[in-house]
Formats: structure tokens, C-alpha cells, sequence
């Protein structure tokens, strides 16, 4: 068995047969961890810097991004648009590179974090960017330039503070500096939890990836 990252293993809630080993990590327990913050405040630009710092320690990371109601992957002109606009349900495109499945909502409720886990494939680790209000563990990402206030004051979830100033006291949680990517990627590796441990309902009596489509 291929060993995890040491950061995984110090925080791994399973028996110790298991622990440090890539079965410990199985699609019925991912970990998660969210970045919460203001728009502008370097949600995206921190994602793109921990992901290839984390693949390259060994931890396969998936994302899941809430956007805004009006966004397409798709574009007019495409079979793919055509097909959705004509009323398809879900349209899956492949290739050898990559596929793509979009799926209508046409005025169902949206899927909450549970759920939309719950369709991705196995992996070590899924960092949440959006969701502010149902992520249940998260790292506030704080920018000073934007003039707003910090948000780990009033939001339990949030359980620590990357800025790019210190963090006035007094301060309950630990602050990492926004451009110590190292840093943070370890603490997202002590601090992310199973799925099992944040979400009231146990992850596998989610949906089937048929059952939440």
C-alpha cells in the first residue's frame, strides 16, 4: 500500500491497521476542508497553488466551486448546447482527454455539499471553494487591500485565517500567512475531516450518483 502524507495520518480518525494508507481514504470517508472569504480576497489564486504542492506529496485532490445561477460550461453553436437546449436532461461529453457531464436542474432544488459530493470520484481530499454557509470546516482567506472584516469571528466553521496581514488580536485560531503555501497546505493536511465526522447524515446513505442526478 502507498503511504500518505504524515500530515493525513496524524489526524486519521481509523483504526490503526488502516491509518497511513491509501484505504483510508476511501471515497466513503474523503476528507474536506472549504476556503471561505470576500470576492477578490484570493479564494482561487490559494486553490491553484495548494493543488499541484499537494498532488506532487502523494494526496489526490477533487474541488467543488458554488458559482453564480446564470454560469455555462457550454457555449452556443456547440452539439452539446444544442442537445441541452432542445431539453435534454443531462448531456455527457467525452473524449480521450476528459468527459463532461452537465445536468439540468430545469427548477429542482439544488443539490447541498452532501450531495454533489457524493457524485465525484475517489479521492483523497476535496477542497470546497463557495458553499460559505453549509461548508462545516473551513479556512478564511483575508486579503487587506479589499477593506472588509474578518469573517472567522462570526463563523464557528472557520478554523483558521490565511491573510496577508497579521490577524489583530485577539485571535482564537491559528493565522498562516496567504503567501506560505507550504504552511498551508499542512495544515490543510492536519485539519481536513471525513466527510463522516461533518455531516449529520452518514456519507454513505448519500444518494447514488443515479439516485442525486
Amino acid at each position: 500500500m502507498r503511504s500518505i502524507q504524515k500530515g493525513f495520518e496524524a489526524v486519521a480518525a481509523t483504526p490503526p491497521a488502516a491509518a497511513g494508507t491509501k484505504d483510508a481514504f476511501h471515497l466513503r470517508t474523503p476528507r474536506i476542508i472549504g476556503l471561505a472569504g470576500w470576492s477578490g480576497s484570493g479564494k482561487t489564486w490559494l486553490i491553484t497553488r495548494l493543488i499541484p504542492l499537494l498532488t506532487a506529496r502523494g494526496v489526490t485532490v477533487s474541488t467543488i466551486k458554488h458559482a453564480h445561477h446564470a454560469f455555462d460550461v457550454d457555449k452556443p453553436g456547440k452539439d452539446s448546447y444544442e442537445h441541452r437546449t432542445a431539453g435534454a436532461t443531462e448531456v455527457l461529453v467525452a473524449s480521450g482527454n476528459r468527459w463532461a457531464l452537465m445536468h439540468e436542474l430545469r427548477g429542482a432544488r439544488e443539490p447541498d455539499l452532501r450531495e454533489l459530493l457524493a457524485k465525484l470520484a475517489p479521492v483523497d481530499l476535496v477542497i470546497v471553494e463557495g458553499f460559505k454557509r453549509t461548508t462545516p470546516i473551513k479556512i478564511e482567506v483575508h486579503r487587506a487591500s479589499l477593506d472588509k472584516p474578518f469573517i472567522y469571528p462570526n463563523d464557528p466553521a472557520v478554523v483558521a485565517v490565511a491573510s496577508d496581514v497579521p490577524v489583530p488580536p485577539p485571535s482564537t485560531i491559528p493565522t498562516l500567512a496567504l503567501d506560505d503555501i507550504d504552511a498551508i497546505a499542512d495544515f490543510v493536511l492536519m485539519r481536513a475531516e471525513p466527510a463522516t465526522q461533518l455531516f449529520s447524515t452518514r456519507f454513505d446513505d448519500a444518494p447514488s450518483r443515479t439516485e442525486a442526478a
